[in-house]
């Protein structure tokens, strides 16, 4: 599904309710820090994005993606916590921001 060139900007795509609520439901310094990430990514390429070291752009092998999504994947979105996410063509998918680490890759 990654069809596009890592040259392409990457689009984001918040509208999952989960990761609303999530996104939501942080407290305002957290919220403030997840927003500004989302803010840097809009500004990134997908090649940078794969390669910025603070992001730790990882792909999660313990959860089956559903039909249809290549591979779920994890990224820091603040420096405690973690979001998961997939891509399709130019867009990242955001679908939720984990309590903790372990959680994000499914051992809670």
């Amino acid at each position: 599904m990654a069809s596009s060139l890592p040259d392409a900007l990457v689009r984001l795509d918040l509208n999952n309710p989960v990761f609303q609520d999530n996104l939501l439901g942080l407290q305002k310094a957290e919220r403030h820090a997840a927003l500004d990430t989302l803010k840097k990514i809009r500004q990134l390429t997908w090649g940078q994005l794969y390669r910025d070291s603070g992001m730790k752009w990882e792909k999660i092998s313990s959860v089956k993606p559903p039909s249809g999504i290549d591979a779920i994947y994890s990224l820091r979105i603040t420096q405690a916590r973690r979001c998961t996410a997939y891509r399709e063509g130019d867009f990242i998918r955001f679908l939720t921001i984990a309590a903790d680490h372990d959680s994000t890759y499914g051992r809670k």
